[in-house]
């Protein structure tokens, strides 16, 4: 099951630097996208049962997000209609670099009324508890807090994505954090969430304790070179990134989080599930887009293969 967010994606790419009032662009996309979104369609594509449970506005971008994942088989029935409101746009421009820039607009993501959490709980419920949940907090922060009340109570396994980190250190978030099984930020987020500043290995070490250390049992810090960072019981992990060609990061670290989810759901081993979930988001960033960015499982294991695995000591 994934919960969160839900946009309409209008990428481009431009060869001009960031910063100038007009920046001139080309190959315009329209494209679903959004975190929530984008994990749920790579469940299904690597043969996973996929329910998501966000909110889309009332206007005809609602529909067309929604296309690409019923299309193939993603259970949408728990998403809610915000009437009168606007579906979440990201206005997505990619540089040369591949290093994306994003202007966001929530939207409906942030508008949940009674009715459209108590429908969102009703989906939550409605799915086996061995199911796991993958979560970000890109949706408004009563249905955040009552759908992680509502997994909680039922004893579901939960991977949460860090975004936005202001939500997530939120108190009516982060009574939870105990309860998480596993957390996924990058390292601006994990700086955000720890106050520590992350330019070393060993940086991002210290952020992944200090979360593990908070009650996460599962802290996994995504590296902007495409690598990895895990505490947990069994101690500090670090997967080194292959060599890629970036062409585009859009959607990357859900691509982390959403195959990581998928490898928890089905029990490997924490060493083949941090190689799985790393090689998904190295393969996600050699192509344009997000969810038809995402590759398939042969894909993934076959870039899996390729990469280190090494245990940190102290």
């Amino acid at each position: 099951m994934s919960i969160g967010s839900i946009n309409l994606d209008l990428q481009m790419r431009s060869d001009e630097p960031p910063g100038a009032e007009t920046i001139r662009a080309y190959a315009f996309s329209q494209l679903s996208g959004g975190k929530g979104a984008n994990r749920a369609y790579l469940a299904r594509v690597l043969g996973h049962e996929a329910t998501l449970i966000g909110m889309v506005g009332s206007d005809h971008f609602g529909k067309e997000v929604l296309a690409p994942l019923s299309g193939i088989g993603v259970d949408v029935a728990g998403v809610g209609v915000a009437q009168g409101v606007a579906t979440a746009v990201s206005i997505i421009v990619v540089p040369p670099d591949g290093k994306k820039h994003i202007v966001f607009a929530p939207n409906a993501n942030e508008v949940w009324d009674q009715d459209a959490i108590e429908l969102a709980v009703r989906a939550l419920t409605s799915v086996p508890r061995t199911a796991l949940v993958a979560m970000d907090c890109e949706i408004g922060p009563d249905a955040c807090s009552a759908l992680l009340d509502a997994a909680v109570e039922r004893g579901m396994r939960i991977v949460l994505d860090a975004a936005p980190p202001a939500r997530a250190l939120d108190e009516a978030v982060r009574r939870f954090w105990p309860m998480v099984y596993a957390f996924t930020p990058n390292e601006e987020e994990a700086t955000a969430l720890t106050g520590i500043g992350i330019d070393t290995e060993s940086d991002a070490v210290r952020a992944a304790r200090c979360l593990h250390d908070n009650g996460i049992a599962l802290a996994c810090v995504k590296r902007r070179d495409g690598g990895c960072i895990a505490v947990s019981d069994e101690g500090a992990i670090s997967v080194l990134a292959g060599k890629v060609d970036v062409v585009d990061s859009t959607g990357a670290g859900d691509a982390f989080t959403g195959a990581l989810a998928v490898t928890l759901a089905e029990q490997r081993p924490l060493d083949d599930a941090l190689r799985f979930a790393t090689a998904a988001a190295n393969l996600a960033v050699t192509r344009w887009g997000s969810q038809q960015a995402y590759g398939r499982r042969d894909e993934i294991d076959s870039w899996s293969a390729k990469l280190t695995v090494e245990r940190i000591d102290g």
